[in-house]
């Protein structure tokens, strides 16, 4: 079985190489995230990086989640986050540490799945409306849907974080049967 951590690497690298493919144009349409676009939904995801990083390193992150983090440079603004997030993940201590977020504060594993949810899921959302979902990790995917299959979600979506279960093939690939269990569009 593979580490928690060593998931979340896997999913920093297939979500860098999606961004690495995003066109200026791409990021002012629409993303699976209702009332999202692309620029929205990677800067979201740049700015929980940067938080996570600064909660497992005792620092400051340098602003809000949903300040402007991607300035005129997404691709780089996503590989700095990621090279934190990384190096933060990568702590001896980051399993043993508390980590605040906006619901809560949350022990290390339970904050380093949530946080692998996010770099996965919204890598993958990216990838799909992008069309390029063979960059999608679909071990990964299946490997998060397996584990939350075994999670009461009904928190998560009645705070918004995710909608309702939306119906999908039991043969589609991993990334849209994941992306739809979470509410997703596919």
């Amino acid at each position: 079985m593979t580490s928690v951590i060593d998931r979340i690497d896997a999913a920093l690298d297939m979500t860098g190489a999606i961004v690495d493919r995003l066109s200026p144009a791409d990021l002012g349409r629409p993303s699976l995230c209702a009332g999202w676009d692309r620029r929205f939904e990677l800067n979201h995801l740049v700015g929980g990086m940067r938080i996570f990083a600064a909660e497992l390193t005792g620092s400051t992150p340098g602003g809000d989640h949903h300040d402007d983090w991607l300035g005129d440079d997404p691709r780089r603004a996503y590989a700095t986050a990621a090279a934190l997030d990384r190096a933060a993940w990568q702590l001896p201590s980051a399993l043993d540490t508390t980590v605040r977020l906006s619901f809560g504060p949350m022990p290390g594993p339970v904050a380093a799945l949530i946080h692998l949810t996010e770099v996965l899921v919204h890598g993958a959302d990216l990838a799909v409306v992008a069309g390029t979902p063979e960059l999608v990790d679909d071990r990964l995917c299946a490997d998060l849907l397996g584990l939350m299959a075994d999670v009461d979600m009904d928190p998560f979506r009645q705070m918004g974080a995710f909608g309702p279960a939306r119906p999908t093939a039991p043969d589609a690939p991993a990334h849209n049967r994941l992306l739809a269990f979470l509410g997703r569009p596919v």
